[in-house]
């Protein structure tokens, strides 16, 4: 759903009138800082997820001239930005999928059967996919996970890590079929009716 949608000023309007308001910029923050946040915490971990969503919007704050008005959704923009602090933490993030990969997988609790088997079945390939997403390529990684973790479309993506849409398609093509072949050629995020699985 778009900000005209729902009544929200778009993006794009937010920022402009940030130009004149710097206060206004807050609502972007508002807005996007839990996705971003989500995103970071799952790349780097939780001591440096709210660092890096800092520098993210105090880099857009600053770079708010730039931005193209011709785009009335940031949402991309900023998942840009936020790419580019990843890549600074991006010895912490090997380092977190390597201690991922060597980790036991937690015992289950009590609860309901469906939710102990899907658990069981999560925490087993935790290790082997975290081992399979440090191999990656950094672009390959990069377009895996913020297509599955920061739910981005193909053109979002595109947008965020500036790279034309022919490149996501490739890049997340080999990502997927490298994860499959560590896994022992299954996806434990197949859902055979969306196709956007990892």
């Amino acid at each position: 759903m778009t900000a005209q949608e729902t009544g929200v000023m778009p993006d794009a309007n937010v920022i402009r009138e940030s130009l004149a308001d710097p206060d206004r910029f807050a609502e972007l923050y508002d807005r996007y800082a839990a996705q971003l946040y989500r995103y970071a915490y799952q790349r780097v971990g939780p001591q440096n997820a709210e660092d890096v969503v800092a520098e993210t919007f105090l880099a857009a704050f600053e770079a708010r001239r730039s931005y193209d008005p011709g785009r009335p959704e940031a949402r991309p923009w900023l998942f840009g930005i936020l790419t580019k602090k990843l890549a600074r933490h991006h010895r912490s993030e090997k380092a977190r999928l390597r201690a991922l990969a060597r980790a036991a997988p937690d015992a289950a609790t009590p609860s309901p059967a469906d939710r102990v088997a899907a658990r069981v079945a999560a925490a087993g390939v935790a290790p082997q996919l975290a081992a399979a997403l440090a191999g990656l390529p950094r672009g390959d990684r990069e377009v895996l996970l913020i297509i599955a973790w920061g739910e981005l479309g193909y053109d979002e993506a595109a947008i965020a890590l500036d790279i034309p849409i022919g490149t996501v398609r490739s890049r997340l093509h080999r990502a997927r079929q490298r994860v499959r072949a560590a896994l022992g050629g299954t996806d434990p995020t197949a859902d055979s009716t969306d196709g956007n699985d990892l």
